[in-house]
This record gives C-alpha cells, sequence and structure tokens, in this order.
C-alpha cells in the first residue's frame, strides 16, 4: 500500500476487452497508438461509462472501433493491471462476443487510436506471451498490452 494521503492516489479504472472469434477461432487483435500502451497490441475495449452494464461497453467499444457489431456472451476473466511507470491502475473485464455478421470484417474506425486488425490464432497469441522479453527477432514487434498478458496468464485457452 501508499503512504500517500488517499485523496492524492490515483483512482483505478475500469476497462472492458472484447474477445471477438471468427469461425476459425481467431481472435481480432489490433496495435494500440497514442494511449498508455502505445505499440502493443489488444483487443477491442475502452473505458465503462457510467451506468453501463459492461457487455453494452464491450459490444459499443467494438462497433466504435472496427465497425463490427458483436452479441456479448459471457463474462470471461478480470484482470488487475498496474501500470507502475504510468501511475495508473485498471481492472479489466474481459468479454467473450461473437460476431452478428460473419461476413463483416474489421476496420480502423479509429485511426489515431489503432494501427490496423488483425485476425490472431489464440496459440500463436500465447506464443507471443511467452516472449514479451525479446528485443529482437520474430517477437520484436509483438508486446503484448499489459491486460492481454494478463488474460493468457489467466487463461491460456480461449
Amino acid at each position: 500500500m501508499s503512504t500517500q494521503p488517499a485523496q492524492e492516489l490515483p483512482h483505478p479504472r475500469v476497462g472492458v476487452a472484447a474477445i471477438v472469434r471468427n469461425e476459425k477461432g481467431e481472435v481480432i487483435l489490433g496495435k494500440r497508438m497514442g494511449s498508455h500502451g502505445s505499440g502493443s497490441w489488444a483487443l477491442p475495449g475502452g473505458h465503462l461509462e457510467f451506468g453501463e452494464t459492461y457487455f453494452a461497453c464491450a459490444e459499443r467499444e467494438t462497433l466504435e472501433e472496427t465497425g463490427l457489431e458483436v452479441r456479448a456472451l459471457k463474462l470471461v476473466t478480470v484482470t488487475d493491471d498496474v501500470f507502475e511507470d504510468l501511475g495508473k491502475h485498471y481492472i479489466t473485464i474481459f468479454v467473450l462476443c461473437e460476431r452478428k455478421d460473419t461476413t463483416k470484417e474489421p476496420e480502423v474506425l479509429e485511426p489515431e487510436k489503432c494501427e490496423s486488425w488483425h485476425w490472431i490464432n489464440w496459440d500463436e497469441l500465447r506464443s507471443w506471451g511467452e516472449h514479451q522479453q525479446d528485443t529482437e527477432g520474430d517477437y520484436a514487434d509483438k508486446k503484448l498490452f499489459l491486460p492481454m498478458i494478463h488474460l493468457i496468464q489467466q487463461c491460456p485457452d480461449i
């Protein structure tokens, strides 16, 4: 625990991430830009708004970021993510979702926040997680957003 007075401590925030799979079992992953975790890979998602359910947040954020309409199906896990170097603390809720139209592909609708969207096999994603310390070679450009690392640790099989 910190010794700072309570009024000076940053408050934890709630993030929601959507695990959207295609018919091959791959998940949508995007490269973050312009925010904490810039340059790392993450699922569609964002901040939970006041009065919003985490299912509604997963559906809204996926639509806003990718143009995909999804249906939230179930809570997968919750991670506790402290970005100590930035003084940020998030509780991230991961929600499994399905596409309403399986023929529609993700689009970059917020280019200031996401460089690109890709379908990634879960086994491949897990291998990215195992190589987060690699600074050269095949995994140098495959850094995962901290909540993603925690997701993989908690749920090795999705």
